[in-house]
């Protein structure tokens, strides 16, 4: 079997990827996603895999890699799932509703796309973790921010930008430890040096959501808003009470439980306020089934895993009061599946370390190190698909170039955290992407754009490399971090 591959052939499934997924999205726009996505990215492993054949790499081993993605990908599955049945037994609950009541009562259209980025960024930094972020406060903001007539893509990138803010920054989020762990810093020691270019990243994002929040927003007069709100109030019986469950869920999550069960438990808690606080609603959902008994068993069944619609005859409301459960999910999933596949066969195949070390090759600066750092990051996200992989892979192969010239780890462990983590949630095939994308209902190519954090991250972590800019020294006597 050939170990190693050249550069020229590893790259060729990339650039055909690209090319193929950018023609097919200009063909298919938004709906590229339902299928058309994940052939190519399936036609592109296949492709992948002939190549890696042709130079004596057995099949047996790329089926290996292939399975070992997938794997990597299964906790990330089973959340999606899970948030979808959240999602239909919060809808069905009044807990969404409920949010976006009490939130139209306090956020105005040119303060809400600031707000949603501060409001994302502290449930974040407790909960450690993007995803919960999204499928909690998150789903309840995009409800919001669409009632008051803003851009759907520019609400999703406040959130967005706010949610992975906290999970860089947190020492509870898993990528901040396995970017620390890869790279060989000491958590604490990375999340402050970490610091120095989140903070001002977060401050230019804040500042263009709030030039962009006067003025953009297609506002609704005082008279449109108050008969949402009288609406929402006529279908469910709103109360604080069910304020309780987003609660719940988010300590859990501060106090270290799984995100899994504890989606899980904010689902059943979602299902058992429904049947204490909106029976009709309940009722109402079965009947839409066709069904005469059990019509409050099947109405949570169908919240759970099926379609579930609130009529109330304001359009803008009948949008943001439907739920497709866990049935709703499973072209993310595909997409995930055919990704990972494609992910799987580069990283088997030997591809991707071909393409990462003839980078490092070429490296003379530590300018030139960090942008390198940068650029297989991405790289990895876009090919890969895979975020954990976009931080430990670069994580450990430049870990030795940036020792040998002197660099203490947290350059590294910073240089990751700045472009594997945030970026992955710009690609629409990789998890991150499809994911969020799947919760907040928005595609990748309308948020992408407005997701300012996740751009202005990783140029930030090149500018203080070009400026030498902290730029910490590994120490030769002393047993802490110089900064340059």
């Amino acid at each position: 079997m050939s170990k190693n591959p050249s550069v020229g052939i590893s790259i060729v499934p990339i650039v055909i990827l690209i090319a193929l997924l950018a023609i097919n999205v200009y063909i298919f726009g938004d709906d590229a996603v339902s299928g058309s996505n994940q052939m190519i990215l399936i036609a592109c492993a296949a492709m992948a895999a002939l190549l890696a054949i042709s130079i004596g790499i057995t099949w047996k081993h790329l089926e290996n890699g292939i399975v070992k993605g997938i794997k990597l990908a299964t906790p990330a599955i089973l959340i999606l799932l899970m948030v979808g049945a959240l999602s239909g037994t919060w809808l069905i609950s009044g807990i969404i509703p409920t949010m976006i009541y009490y939130g139209l009562h306090i956020l105005t259209p040119d303060i809400f796309l600031l707000a949603a980025c501060v409001i994302c960024s502290i449930v974040s930094v407790f909960t450690g973790s993007s995803w919960t972020t999204s499928a909690t406060i998150g789903i309840a903001l995009m409800g919001i921010g669409q009632v008051l007539g803003l851009n759907p893509g520019l609400i999703a990138g406040a959130i967005l930008s706010g949610a992975y803010f906290g999970d860089k920054l947190s020492p509870l989020s898993d990528t901040t430890n396995l970017a620390s762990a890869s790279a060989g810093s000491e958590l604490f020691t990375h999340i402050r040096y970490l610091m120095l270019t989140t903070v001002p990243s977060i401050l230019i994002t804040l500042l263009l959501f709030g030039i962009l929040g006067f003025g953009n927003a297609n506002q609704l007069d005082d008279q449109a808003i108050n008969e949402i709100i009288t609406l929402l109030d006529a279908k469910f019986n709103i109360t604080p009470w069910l304020m309780l469950v987003p609660v719940a869920v988010l300590v859990m999550i501060i106090k270290k439980i799984p995100a899994l069960p504890a989606l899980l438990v904010g689902t059943v808690l979602g299902a058992v306020f429904a049947f204490i606080f909106q029976e009709e609603a309940i009722r109402n959902a079965g009947l839409a089934y066709g069904a005469e008994g059990y019509l409050h068993y099947i109405g949570i069944m169908q919240a759970l895993y099926g379609q579930v619609s609130i009529e109330t005859g304001n359009e803008i409301l009948d949008e943001l009061l439907r739920s497709k459960g866990m049935h709703g999910m499973l072209g993310t999933v595909w997409l995930i599946i055919a990704a990972m596949t494609f992910g799987g066969v580069m990283e088997s195949s030997g591809f991707l370390k071909s393409i990462t070390t003839a980078l490092v090759s070429r490296v003379r600066s530590v300018s030139g190190l960090v942008t390198a750092v940068t650029g297989t990051c991405v790289v990895t996200n876009l090919s890969a698909s895979d975020q954990y992989l976009a931080v430990l892979l670069p994580g450990r192969m430049y870990a030795d170039s940036f020792r040998e010239r002197g660099l203490a780890p947290e350059n590294l462990s910073r240089t990751l955290e700045d472009s594997g983590t945030v970026t992955s949630v710009l690609i629409p095939w990789n998890t991150c992407g499809a994911y969020h994308a799947g919760v907040l209902n928005v595609a990748t190519g309308d948020y992408f754009m407005y997701a300012f954090f996740c751009i202005i991250s990783p140029l930030m972590s090149i500018i203080f490399a070009v400026f030498n800019i902290k730029i910490a020294k590994r120490p030769e006597t002393s047993g802490e971090t110089q900064l340059a």
